[in-house]
């Protein structure tokens, strides 16, 4: 119980920590549900899996793991249900996505359309609020400070 209470407790006050549960879910869940269910211009699950696996190399295992955390990680933010893991999934896939795609084109995101891709500073600030939820936990209005002890 003491390692499960590890991943749960948060301060049931802290709004702040509630406002970066919130709104990392909710730049989060378009991207999920581009890649479960081909909503906003996606693939859905099998074509994001076959881009994955087949195009970019990604082991099964390890791609079903990102769009899981794209897809349930919002909605785990969302009820304040380990809210922890959630944004550590998301904050891995940002990594990952920085390391296999984003890096060789800079830092700036491509707003003038000129570069080949696009940078990585988004995947950064996304990082760092995921980093923040890992630190606080869910906050005020959030499942894990009800449940934990």
């Amino acid at each position: 119980m003491k390692f499960i209470n590890f991943f749960l407790k948060t301060n049931g006050d802290d709004y702040a920590a509630t406002v970066s549960r919130l709104f990392l879910a909710a730049v989060f869940f378009p991207h999920g549900a581009q890649k479960v269910l081909g909503w906003f211009g996606g693939h859905g699950f099998a074509g994001t899996m076959g881009s994955f696996t087949q195009q970019m190399g990604i082991p099964a295992f390890f791609a079903f793991l990102a769009i899981m955390a794209e897809f349930a990680g919002p909605i785990a933010l969302v009820l304040g249900l380990f809210s922890r893991i959630a944004a550590f999934g998301i904050a891995v896939n940002m990594g990952v996505a920085i390391a296999m795609v984003h890096y060789h084109n800079g830092f700036f995101m491509n707003w003038s359309g000129s570069q080949a891709g696009e940078g990585f500073e988004y995947h950064l600030l996304a990082i760092a609020v995921a980093i923040a939820v890992i630190i606080r936990g869910g906050g005020a209005f959030s499942v894990d400070s009800k449940i934990s002890v």
